[in-house]
């Protein structure tokens, strides 16, 4: 779904005013990001120090979702719209941004064993990520979680992956991150492939809030995409599911 511009000055003065009870968290969550940011380099090292602070105080927080009950149903909602997608057993997964295994648990779960990778540029959440595999007991699945600088995919094989998969991860990346991450996602895919990402979609001014919620328009991403050869489809089904990202899938050009 689209968003309002959040950064505007009349829009903060109309929220403060209906919403009185969010300043002093707000005020706060501004003071702490100004201050990680000065100790940081760039946006990933940024936004890792936030997320080591927002683990510190809950897992399923850092992840964004304020209950128990919220982690599962965001997590079923991820499986059970790319399980209606066609992702089978035999396919082999990527997950960017896994996080503490949100959904990452039920793909581990569903898919055979060895074909889940879960990257994460967070320790503390990978470290999570690993309590869930063993929560749910999910050893002998051998899940692949790894730590990660970037969104080169380096390390990984070419044409590896039949799922391509990235939840609120956009969501919080400047256009510098997300174009890295497009410049590369191609070699890893496999024939066939695709790559699903959610992002924070709006029709009027790009903007970010906070250096941590970045808002674009979809003509944006999808022309992104093709200046790396990849094809760009905005996912119209996923509007109609209680989620307030928007959805795209990327798939190699022919």
């Amino acid at each position: 779904m689209t968003a309002k511009d959040r950064s505007r000055l009349a829009f903060k003065i109309r929220y403060a005013a209906t919403h009185p009870g969010h300043i002093v968290p707000y005020t706060r969550r501004r003071a702490r990001d100004a201050f990680l940011w000065l100790g940081t380099r760039d946006h990933v090292s940024y936004y890792r120090a936030v997320m080591a602070s927002d683990a510190a105080r809950s897992r399923e927080g850092a992840v964004g979702s304020k209950t128990h009950d919220s982690w599962l149903k965001i997590g079923q909602m991820q499986f059970d719209y790319l399980l209606g997608h066609g992702l089978k057993p035999d396919m082999r997964m990527l997950e960017i941004g896994c996080g503490n295994l949100r959904a990452g648990r039920l793909f581990i779960e569903h898919l055979d064993s060895g074909n889940y990778y879960g990257i994460d540029i967070s320790p503390e959440i990978l470290l999570a990520a690993q309590d869930t595999v063993a929560q749910y007991g999910l050893q002998a699945k051998l899940a692949h979680l790894t730590l990660v600088r970037d969104l080169r995919f380096a390390f990984l094989p070419s044409g590896q992956f039949d799922v391509i998969h990235a939840h609120s991860v956009f969501s919080h990346s400047p256009i510098e991150v997300i174009d890295e991450c497009l410049a590369h996602v191609g070699r890893v895919m496999a024939p066939g492939g695709f790559f699903d990402f959610t992002f924070d979609r709006t029709e009027g001014p790009e903007h970010q809030v906070l250096r941590e919620d970045f808002y674009y328009r979809t003509e944006t991403l999808t022309a992104l995409a093709a200046s790396h050869g990849l094809q760009a489809a905005f996912m119209a089904d996923w509007e109609e599911l209680p989620h307030e990202q928007s959805k795209m899938r990327i798939t190699r050009s022919p």
